[in-house]
């Protein structure tokens, strides 16, 4: 008896290892196909959200008795056009600091090397020495830059290649949403039927919700960022307001990261240390604007993702997918999240990527002045009782 007890309980252990086994080369292999056919999903995958975020605009169309392929067109050239003026507006601001380029790299360089110096004279090096040093790296790195620009438009054609077979896809997304849905509903089978049409809902609204707001945040954020760098003093405040902006479609590091441009052209480029501070004040207000204004009430908070996640699933999508892969990470988990949350067995995996079970540790808006609620009542009682 004893025997066949350990018996059945080794082969257990050997079907845990072997499951084990074929689920981590799953995952193996799912990365690298993913990594592989990067250039061919992530257009996709982006027109997929975009369809989701020009769905109001085409269902309006066709309650209105518009068919739905003239729907659809109007649709997506009508966003077309306005994307393709702001691109105009953006490269119109950005041209006074291209033709100015070579001069400003050159100031660069030389206040670059300057600083350098004075921090290696702090350390007992040579200002003379470190100065030279500076200068010919970056002249190298500048030499050398040719091949990777070559790399650079390569991967730039590719990139434009992609792009332009979006709108194709957003069409076909839309066209056929209909057909889609019958497929999953098929798929699901007639008694999960209400549950697949729950989860479709709160996709949709999910994912809208969230396209709309990051891309309505960033364009607030372009006048915001213009507006506070014309008023500390840069010079080219919307080409570099534009730019910082567009930082934002990072989740959590946008705003750190667009800081940095005009940081850097302050302490590079006009050798200002106090323009420098009055940009790190400014960009301080401006992360509190984001974060306790604009994302709340814009976004929502519908993409209830752990941050844990959300940093680690950044940092993984940069290295599966780059940049795309950056921008797609957090409605991929929220997606992710709705389908656990659906399911019995997967419900502990969505209880671990979202935000519950963390409340009462949480800094929040209403927990501040709760706080500070309860010191003043506690002062007012102190000071009656004196």
């Amino acid at each position: 008896m004893e025997e066949f007890t350990e018996h059945k309980l080794s082969r257990k252990r050997s079907l845990m290892a072997r499951r084990m086994t074929y689920t981590l080369l799953s995952v193996m292999l799912l990365l690298y196909a993913l990594i592989v056919v990067r250039n061919f999903l992530y257009p996709i995958a982006l027109s997929f959200l975009l369809a989701y975020l020009l769905y109001p605009i085409v269902n309006w169309l066709e309650k209105h008795h518009v068919p739905r392929i003239f729907a659809n067109f109007i649709t997506i050239i009508s966003s077309l056009l306005v994307l393709g003026g702001l691109v105009l507006f953006g490269y119109s601001q950005l041209v006074p600091v291209l033709g100015n380029l070579p001069q400003l790299a050159e100031t660069g360089i030389k206040n670059l090397s300057d600083i350098a110096a004075e921090i290696g004279a702090y350390f007992g090096f040579g200002r003379e020495e470190t100065r030279d040093l500076i200068q010919q790296w970056t002249t190298n790195s500048l030499a050398s830059g040719g091949e990777a620009l070559q790399s650079i438009f390569v991967a730039t054609t590719s990139t434009i290649v992609s792009i332009l077979l979006m709108p194709v896809y957003i069409f076909l997304f839309l066209f056929y949403r209909t057909k889609f849905a019958y497929f999953l509903l098929q798929i699901a089978g007639q008694k999960r039927r209400h549950k697949m049409l729950s989860i479709l809902r709160e996709i949709s609204r999910v994912s809208a919700r969230y396209v709309g707001g990051v891309l309505m945040v960033v364009l607030i954020l372009c006048f915001i960022n213009s507006l506070g760098l014309w008023i500390v003093g840069v010079r080219f405040f919307i080409a570099l307001g534009i730019i910082s902006a567009f930082f934002n479609l990072i989740p959590y590091f946008g705003t750190l990261l667009g800081g940095a441009v005009p940081l850097l052209f302050a302490l590079l480029i006009e050798n200002d240390t106090g323009l420098a501070f009055r940009i790190v004040l400014l960009f301080i207000a401006i992360q509190f604007t984001e974060n306790n204004i604009l994302t709340p009430n814009i976004v929502g908070g519908q993409v209830k993702i752990n941050p844990f996640f959300v940093i680690t699933g950044l940092v993984a999508a940069s290295m599966i997918w780059g940049i795309p892969g950056m921008l797609l990470i957090v409605p991929f988990l929220a997606v992710l999240r709705i389908l656990f949350a659906h399911s019995a067995s997967m419900a502990p995996y969505a209880f671990l990527l979202g935000e519950e079970g963390t409340t009462k540790h949480s800094i929040s808006r209403s927990r501040i002045r709760m706080w500070f609620r309860k010191k003043l009542a506690n002062w007012k009682i102190g000071k009656f009782e004196n």
